[in-house]
């Protein structure tokens, strides 16, 4: 490949290629989301970027003419160190390939639970994020515009939404197979983002009255409580509500444990035997794993989600292969005018190369990755 082609490319991490506590250490948050954004877009040969992270995966979705150096870059302009250890967790599509993947996603065919809703729209809301901090370019405009078209093709036309079709979604249906009737129990949601929202609505779908909203912005656990017909606790007192409370669904943002191991142990010693079940969706995880261990309490984390997803693709399989032959034929007929290759001139100086300090510039770089 000359150094003056330009190709659309896609770095990532997810769900099929590491557990959540090598994921996590990719995660990005909101707050962060602009930032990360605009330093992955300053690195050479990165020249515009638009970069995704969820529960399920962390994604740099990138035009360069050297992705390869580019790939060996992101994890640690990412992470903010270096990150040798999991080179075989992450992936590196390019053109063609690239753009397949870009339509799967968000059509909902590459995620945990097949046929997610939510994350067309935390797509939509990664490229509106760079639009504003202006690292997503106009070729990458045209890519993202043609495939959220597709992506709304696909949904509307192939049968996606029988069964759980978001993370929150399947940790209720989890919840009922373990526990029966959600009728007579209480839930406390901490967390009200996206997340919180469309596990608060399977909530309500499956029978569940009694639902408690904890977040550290008030006015969104308002928001969410008054949708749902649940009530609001302040942040600073849902801890007392664990010994009262049957199940428990943390998905807030905070880079730290929110749930730790002692206050679940007390709580399930005031229970007097009764379990107590609580799933941790966030990424960085929420709740300390030491949980699982505690007597009276059953934890799930996000990647136990995985076997209540592998049962959903069962029950899909002939839906994905519909869908993936849609993204297929949209491929052949828009390859050409999406991914024409430009030379542009090569902006980096062997100053700046020296200055990024890739120590393995001359060398080629396996990052292809059998896990796709």
């Amino acid at each position: 490949m000359d150094a003056g082609e330009q190709r659309f490319c896609c770095w990532g991490i997810n769900y099929r290629t590491s557990p959540v506590a090598v994921r996590e250490k990719f995660a990005v948050s909101q707050r962060l989301l602009d930032e990360t954004c605009e330093r992955l877009c300053r690195a050479p040969f990165i020249d515009a970027c638009v970069l995704l992270s969820t529960c399920n995966r962390t994604e740099v979705y990138f035009s360069s003419r050297c992705p390869d150096i580019a790939a060996e870059a992101i994890p640690r302009l990412i992470a903010g160190e270096e990150m040798d250890d999991f080179c075989g967790s992450f992936y590196l599509h390019t053109g063609r390939k690239a753009l397949r993947h870009l339509a799967l996603v968000a059509a909902g065919l590459d995620s945990m639970v097949i046929g997610e809703t939510e994350i067309f729209g935390q797509l939509k809301s990664a490229y509106r994020s760079a639009r504003v901090c202006g690292a997503a370019s106009g070729s990458l405009h045209r890519i993202f515009q043609r495939s959220f078209s597709i992506a709304k093709k696909v949904r509307s036309c192939i049968p996606l939404t029988v069964g759980p079709t978001s993370v929150g979604a399947a940790a209720v249906y989890l919840a009922q197979q373990v526990l029966g009737n959600l009728e007579g129990l209480s839930v406390l949601l901490v967390g009200a983002g996206d997340v919180a929202r469309s596990t608060a609505q399977s909530l309500v779908s499956r029978g569940a009255k009694s639902i408690f909203v904890a977040n550290r912005s008030y006015d969104r656990a308002v928001d969410l409580a008054e949708c749902i017909g649940g009530r609001v606790i302040r942040f600073s007192e849902w801890i007392p509500y664990l010994e009262s409370t049957d199940i428990v669904i943390v998905s807030t943002a905070a880079p730290v444990y929110v749930v730790g191991a002692s206050v679940v142990r007390q709580a399930c010693a005031a229970r007097r035997g009764k379990p107590l079940f609580l799933v941790d969706l966030s990424v960085p995880r929420n709740i300390d794993p030491a949980v699982g261990g505690i007597d009276g309490a059953v934890l799930y984390d996000i990647d136990t989600m995985q076997n209540i997803a592998d049962n959903t693709l069962q029950s899909r399989r002939n839906a994905v292969r519909q869908g993936e032959a849609l993204i297929d034929a949209w491929i052949r007929e828009e390859e050409a005018r999406l991914l024409c290759r430009r030379a542009i001139a090569f902006r980096v100086s062997l100053h700046d190369r020296n200055h990024f300090a890739f120590p393995s510039y001359q060398r080629e770089i396996p990052f292809e990755s059998k896990k796709t």
